[in-house]
């Protein structure tokens, strides 16, 4: 199966690290989310070496693993990712209570400086889906 499943939606909603790979990039632990639509979608500076890489070459996958002390489970989505110039915001602002206690004056004040700099959304479109549950 090529797309994610309800389960797959509801292991992803968690607040779990993802691991992005951009081409022939190295894995980077990412914030995400996945989208009712099937997409993963995260957000990034543009300068940001992975979206240079997304520009130049389109291939992307993202694992995500359940933490230490849990069944082993993970989810790999793989395809096209894609530069979107909207919504990287408003998915920073989204996401950032589900990583950060944002009670916190640190992390709130980290959070508007991320959202003062210059963002893009990056959106993957899944070709691969894989999962292991055990």
């Amino acid at each position: 199966m090529n797309e994610l499943t309800p389960d797959d939606l509801e292991f992803l909603r968690r607040p779990l690290h993802g691991f992005l790979t951009v081409s022939t990039g190295e894995p980077r632990p990412v914030w995400f989310e996945a989208t009712g639509d099937g997409l993963i979608q995260l957000f990034s500076e543009t300068d940001a070496l992975k979206v240079r890489r997304a520009r130049r070459d389109p291939r992307a996958s993202l694992v995500v693993a359940a933490p230490v002390g849990e069944r082993e489970r993970w989810v790999s989505v793989a395809g096209r990712i894609t530069v979107e110039p909207d919504g990287a915001h408003d998915l920073a602002a989204r996401l950032a209570p589900r990583y950060w206690d944002l009670a916190d004056p640190a992390r709130a004040a980290e959070l508007e400086a991320i959202l003062e700099s210059e963002l893009v959304r990056l959106v993957i479109h899944p070709e691969t889906v894989r999962r292991y549950a055990y």
